[in-house]
C-alpha cells in the first residue's frame, strides 16, 4: 500500500449517508447540530482530484479546533466537540473512522457572504490592484509588489458561491445582501480574529497573508462557523523566505497548483492524475502547518 492509497478520499458511516457533500467536507445534519467530517478529498480550479492528500482532513479539522478553542473569549462560534464518544449514534460506534477528522457543531443561518481580510497583497488582491489601484472597493496606496504588506489589514468581501469561484465585492454590495449593521459587525469580528491570529503565527515565525471566515446567526447571536484559519481558507507564508514583489511558498495546495500547471491542464474534467512525489510533499506542507501553528505532531 503507497501512502497516496491511506487518503480518506471517502468517509463512509455505515448506514447513514452525508446529508450535503463539500468539495472536503461532508455535513450530517442532526436536531439543531451538525457533524462535520473532513475528508481528504482535493480539488483544484474547482475540480476534485482523483486522489486525495492523507491526513489533510485532520490537519484541517485540528487547526480548526485549535482556533475555535484559542480566541473563544472573542467570538462564539459553532464549535462544540472533536470528542467522538459525545456524538449521537450511529456515530459513535465509528470512532475509528471520525476521530480527528470530524467536529460536533451548533447548527445556525449562515450569512451568504464571505468575509475575507487581507494584509498582504496577493492572489486575486494583486491582480485587482493592478488592474484600479483598489482592491474590493478599498483604495490602496501607489507602488505596492506583489507580496507587499498594506499598510493596514482590508475587509474584502465576497459572494459565497455554492458552485465555481467566489467573487469579490465591495462594502455597499455586502449591505446590501446582508444588511449595514450586520456587516458592519462582521467586518469588526473579522479584522479582530485576523489580527489575534496574525500576532499568533508570527510568534510561530508565520505571515498570516490573508483568510475568509464565515458567519452566521443563531439565537440572536452572531457566531463563526465552518472552518477557522485552516490552509484551505488561509494563506500562511514561513517569514525566514519572505521577499517582497515575490510569490511566497504557502503551507496549502499551492505545490499541486504548481505542478497542474507545468502539465498544461485545461482545468476541466476529467482532472490529471498526480504523481506520489506531489501528494506527499502536499501533505507534508499540511502537516508542517499543523505542527508551527498548534505545536501537534502528525496526524497520519
Amino acid at each position: 500500500m503507497t501512502t497516496v492509497d491511506l487518503a480518506f478520499r471517502d468517509v463512509v458511516i455505515p448506514g447513514r449517508a452525508p446529508d450535503y457533500k463539500g468539495k472536503v467536507r461532508d455535513l450530517y445534519a442532526l436536531d439543531g447540530r451538525l457533524i462535520l467530517v473532513a475528508t481528504d478529498r482535493v480539488s483544484a480550479y474547482d475540480v476534485i482530484l482523483s486522489k486525495g492528500i492523507p491526513g489533510k482532513g485532520r490537519v484541517l479539522t485540528q487547526i480548526s479546533r485549535f482556533w475555535f478553542e484559542k480566541l473563544r473569549d472573542r467570538v462564539r462560534s459553532h464549535y462544540l466537540t472533536t470528542d467522538v464518544s459525545r456524538y449521537p449514534e450511529p456515530f459513535a460506534s465509528h470512532r475509528a473512522i471520525l476521530d480527528g477528522r470530524s467536529m460536533l457543531v451548533e447548527r445556525a443561518n449562515r450569512f451568504d457572504v464571505e468575509c475575507v481580510v487581507r494584509g498582504y497583497l496577493a492572489g486575486s488582491g494583486w491582480k485587482e490592484y493592478q488592474a484600479t489601484g483598489k482592491v474590493c472597493g478599498v483604495p490602496l496606496p501607489p507602488g505596492l509588489q506583489l507580496s507587499s504588506p498594506l499598510p493596514e489589514p482590508i475587509f474584502t468581501p465576497a459572494t459565497k458561491a455554492s458552485e465555481g469561484h467566489d467573487e469579490n465585492i465591495d462594502f455597499d454590495q455586502m449591505v446590501s445582501i446582508v444588511g449595514g449593521e450586520t456587516a458592519e459587525r462582521l467586518r469588526a469580528l473579522s479584522l479582530e480574529i485576523y489580527r489575534a491570529a496574525a500576532a499568533h503565527v508570527a510568534s510561530c515565525g508565520l505571515i498570516l497573508a490573508d483568510t475568509k471566515f464565515e458567519f452566521g446567526e443563531r439565537d440572536g447571536e452572531i457566531i463563526w462557523i465552518d472552518e477557522a484559519l485552516s490552509p484551505d481558507s488561509s494563506r500562511y507564508w514561513p517569514m525566514d523566505g519572505y521577499r517582497v514583489g515575490e510569490s511566497q511558498e504557502s503551507f496549502d495546495k499551492q505545490v499541486i497548483r504548481d505542478y497542474l500547471d507545468s502539465i498544461r491542464w485545461d482545468r476541466n474534467p476529467p482532472p490529471p492524475r498526480l504523481p506520489e512525489a506531489v501528494i506527499e510533499k502536499a501533505a507534508r506542507r499540511y502537516e508542517e502547518a499543523l505542527g508551527r501553528i498548534t505545536g501537534a505532531g502528525p496526524t497520519r
